[in-house]
C-alpha cells in the first residue's frame, strides 16, 4: 500500500475551536492564547489494489485559485481528486469534515469534493452531528452529503468494508468517533483519527480534558501502541506536526 500525506498546514487552536494558521518558522506559541495546542491538519491518501482511499476530509481550506488544498495535494502527488473511491470519516467534527463538500461561487451551490468516492460515516455519528451544532460541529460543511446516494451509513459497533477495512466505533475521542484498520498483503494499516492523533500521545498517559471520555482514549491508545508493535501496524498521524507515521516491522 502507499500512504500520501495531504497536509493542510499548521495550526494553533484554543477554547474558542477557531483554526489559526501557524507559521513553523516565524511564529511564536508562547505568543498564542493561553492553553492553546500546536497541530497538523493531515488527511492521507491510501492507494490499495482496489481503492484510492481518503481518510477524512480536512479543514476545506482553498487556496487563492479556489482550488481546494486537499485536490492540491492529490494532484501533486500525481492523483487525480476524481479518482478517489472510498472516503472513510472518523468523526465529523470541523477540522476533519470541512473538506467532504466544496462551495462553488459561481453556481452558488455545495458539490461533493470527491463525487466518484463512496463516504463511510457511522450513522451514530451524523445524526448526533447533525442535531448538535456547535464550535466543533457545523452541519452545513456535511449537508450534501446526507441527501447524497454516495453516503454509506455504517451501523454496528464493529465492522469490514470491502473484506480489508475493519471499524470500530470508539465513543472516545468525541461521542461516536470510530476508527480504521486498512489490511493488505500482511500490512497494517491503522488510522484512528481524533483517538490517536499524535505520536506523543501514544507514549504517554496523557488524559485530554476536550476528549468524551479522555480516560477511555488513554486506555486505547495503549492498548493500540502495544498491539500494533506486536502485530507490525503502520500509525497514521492526523494531528502531528512531526511524523506523519510510524511503522512497525513484524
Amino acid at each position: 500500500m502507499k500512504i500520501v500525506p495531504l497536509s493542510e498546514g499548521s495550526f494553533t487552536i484554543d477554547h474558542t475551536k477557531a483554526f489559526v494558521p501557524f507559521n513553523k518558522s516565524t511564529d511564536d506559541l508562547q505568543q498564542r492564547p493561553v492553553g492553546s495546542l500546536l497541530v497538523e491538519i493531515q488527511p492521507f491518501a491510501v492507494i490499495t489494489s482496489k481503492d484510492i482511499i481518503v481518510l477524512d476530509g480536512g479543514l476545506g481550506f482553498s487556496d487563492k485559485d479556489d482550488v481546494l488544498q486537499i485536490h492540491r495535494n492529490l494532484v501533486e502527488n500525481g492523483i487525480d481528486p476524481m479518482d478517489v473511491t472510498k472516503v472513510l470519516m472518523t468523526h465529523l467534527h470541523k477540522d476533519h469534515a470541512g473538506g467532504i463538500c466544496k462551495y462553488d461561487k459561481q453556481l452558488e451551490q455545495s458539490f461533493l469534493s470527491f463525487p466518484n468516492a463512496y463516504y463511510y460515516v457511522h450513522e451514530k455519528e451524523l445524526d448526533y452531528a447533525s442535531k448538535n451544532e456547535s464550535a466543533s460541529y457545523l452541519p452545513e460543511q456535511f449537508a450534501k452529503l446526507t441527501s447524497s446516494e454516495k453516503l454509506c451509513l455504517l451501523k454496528e459497533e464493529k465492522g469490514t468494508i470491502d473484506g480489508y477495512i475493519d471499524y470500530e466505533l470508539t465513543c472516545a475521542h468525541s461521542a461516536f468517533h470510530q476508527v480504521f484498520w486498512i489490511r493488505e498483503n500482511n500490512e497494517i494499516l491503522f488510522f484512528g483519527g481524533d483517538d490517536a492523533p499524535q505520536l506523543q500521545q501514544m507514549k504517554s498517559r496523557f488524559v485530554a480534558k476536550y476528549d468524551f471520555d479522555g480516560k477511555k482514549t488513554t486506555e486505547l491508545r495503549r492498548l493500540w501502541w502495544e498491539k500494533g508493535q506486536t502485530e507490525g501496524w503502520t500509525f497514521l498521524f492526523y494531528h502531528d506536526i512531526k511524523t506523519p507515521t510510524i511503522s512497525f516491522a513484524k
